[in-house]
């Protein structure tokens, strides 16, 4: 896949999950979260949600292209970022061009549904959010962040990640954070549960003596 297409698709839908939904229905209704829904993401409240390269809403369905004002306007609702909540930020101007290229989108959505399911057989009571500020999908368990991400500016392909709150030692923990793994690592739903164990096995243990 093109590199600079999918930076671009990743950045532009990073975007929309701030400023079209996230925002939105932080102000109506208190929180951020996000979560995946069939070929795509969308709010926890809101119901407006990104399946492909479409934005879909009570009122019908829109190509994801003109700016996120344009979109808001045909979606009938005020778009922005959720204020206070957080400092990072998708980056992203309301007039800002949206760009999405569908297959880019769809190894994003794909990526997205993988991380659910098997984020949903690690903690089968937690429920696994989409945080719009690292546009990142993840569950937290025992101090431990488990999680799947498209891309970001250190990392800019998808990887699955665990991230102990104390910092871990030893081979396994090849990141600042804790252990990443890059999606071509733990293709299926079985190879990621077992990299995602493994991540809440040796931070239980603390490490070092597996390493």
């Amino acid at each position: 896949m093109d590199e600079a297409k999918y930076l671009e698709t990743r950045n532009a839908l990073h975007g929309a999950a701030e400023l079209l939904i996230a925002g939105p229905q932080y102000r109506r209704d208190g929180t951020i979260r996000l979560a995946v829904a069939p070929g795509g993401f969308g709010g926890v409240r809101l119901p407006l949600s990104v399946a492909g390269t479409e934005l879909v809403g009570p009122s019908g369905r829109a190509p994801l292209s003109g700016s996120y004002r344009q979109l808001a306007d045909a979606a009938g609702i005020a778009p922005g970022a959720p204020e206070g909540v957080y400092a990072e930020t998708s980056g992203r101007d309301l007039d800002d061009e949206v760009r999405v290229d569908a297959e880019a989108a769809a190894v994003i959505a794909d990526w997205f549904a993988l991380g659910d399911a098997a984020l949903r057989r690690l903690a089968p009571d937690i429920t696994p959010v989409l945080w719009p500020e690292h546009f990142d999908l993840s569950s937290t368990l025992d101090e431990v962040n488990f999680g799947v991400s498209p891309g970001d500016s250190a990392h800019p392909r998808p990887y699955a990640y665990v991230g102990p709150w104390v910092r871990r030692t030893g081979a396994f923990w090849n990141a600042s954070f804790g252990a990443l793994r890059p999606r071509e690592q733990v293709p299926t739903v079985d190879r990621l549960l077992e990299f995602f164990e493994e991540g809440r096995d040796r931070a239980a243990a603390g490490d070092r003596s597996r390493s």
